[in-house]
Parts: structure tokens; sequence; C-alpha cells
């Protein structure tokens, strides 16, 4: 790794355990309250939908993020991405993808996002279906080549349309990672050693409780 990329992590890092911190602590504050009895307030937090102060909002990067194409062409899960989604689901934290494709897919999201489908499920070979329900309509995708990531234009624009929503990103290169943090998201760089795949659920349930 060189000098600036080792910089760029190490900022990233702060971030993210910085963020995290803050969460720990306001978890504790709000447990020696009236009314956090038998985590009663833990639970409503986490059942909060998009939109409600707090509540946790996933966006991912895709390719080799939550998928991986193999050599010949075929596009599958990574290791543990399936069971992730799920885990997230059924704690009914709102999750969404920030990801690039050619912008002359389509003249909108929805369009450009239709496109993405068909091409991943033309090529899947995944024993279980990618969740495209989960994701509903936040999708973002570049409307020029010119808001192709790493531009800030795509967290830009999850930045506004989730409200008061604490952001997550989680994506497999720095560069992405680091630029997210700088714009407000919280942080995670997937498949590194000596870490878990994911940012962990237990740890993004806690961002509701800000």
């Amino acid at each position: 790794m060189n000098r600036s990329a080792s910089r760029g992590s190490a900022r990233v890092g702060l971030v993210l355990g910085a963020a995290l911190a803050s969460v720990v602590l306001c978890t504790t504050v709000s447990a020696a309250a009236p009314g956090t009895a038998s985590g009663v307030a833990a639970r409503d937090s986490a059942a909060r939908p998009a939109g409600e102060r707090g509540c946790p909002l996933v966006y991912f990067d895709l390719g080799e993020t939550l998928v991986h194409t193999a050599e010949d062409g075929g596009i599958a899960y990574r290791s543990g991405a399936a069971s992730y989604l799920r885990a997230l689901r059924e704690r009914r934290i709102t999750v969404g993808l920030i990801t690039n494709v050619p912008s002359s897919w389509g003249t909108t999201d929805a369009e450009r996002a239709a496109r993405l489908k068909q091409e991943v499920d033309a090529k899947w070979k995944g024993s279980v279906p990618f969740a495209w329900e989960d994701f509903g309509g936040r999708i973002l995708t570049p409307r020029t080549e010119a808001e192709r990531k790493p531009a800030p234009v795509l967290w830009q624009r999850a930045r506004t349309e989730a409200g008061p929503c604490r952001l997550v990103f989680q994506a497999e290169t720095a560069e992405e990672v680091e630029v997210a943090a700088s714009l407000g998201f919280v942080p995670y760089q997937v498949g590194q050693p000596h870490r878990p795949a994911f940012l962990p659920v237990g740890l993004v349930q806690l961002l509701g409780h800000r």
C-alpha cells in the first residue's frame, strides 16, 4: 500500500471509529433513561422506517461488494452478502445501491436500474436470486459520465434524499469509502483481512440511537 492510500485508510478508520464511539455513547445514555427497560427503545429504534430521525440507511456499491463477476462472466453473491442482506431485512434496516453504470442506459434512475437488473440477471449463476426488491427505488446511478464515482454527486444525492437518517456506505475500494466518509457517511471497506466482511448488523442498528 502506498503512503497516500495508507493515509486515506487511516482517515476512514478515524471517521468510522468516531461515528461508532458516538453512537455507543448515545446508546448508553439512552439506556439509562426512563422507558428503555427490557430493550424496548432499542427495538422501536430498529423498526423505524426511513425518514425518521436516527434511522440507519445502508448504501452499497454493487460489483465486488455485494456481487462478484467470475472470469467466465458469471455473476453471483460475494461470500456472506446474501446472509448479510437477509439480516438487514429481518431488522427492517433500509438499504440502497450507489453504483456506476453507463449513463446511456436510461434517462432516469429507474430506467438505468432496470437495465442494470437485466444485465446482472442475465449472467446470474447464484443459487439464490439477487434481492433487488430490498432496494426499492434506492438505486442511484450516474445521469452523466461526469457523475460516475468517485465524483461526489451520487453520495450527495443520497444524502439529500435521506433526510435526517444516518447513512452508511460500504464498498470494496478505499477511494470510494474515503469520499463517502468526507460527505458524512459512516464508511466501511468490505473484504479486508482480520475484519468482518461487512459492517456488523448490530453496529448498524446502533446508528438509530444517535
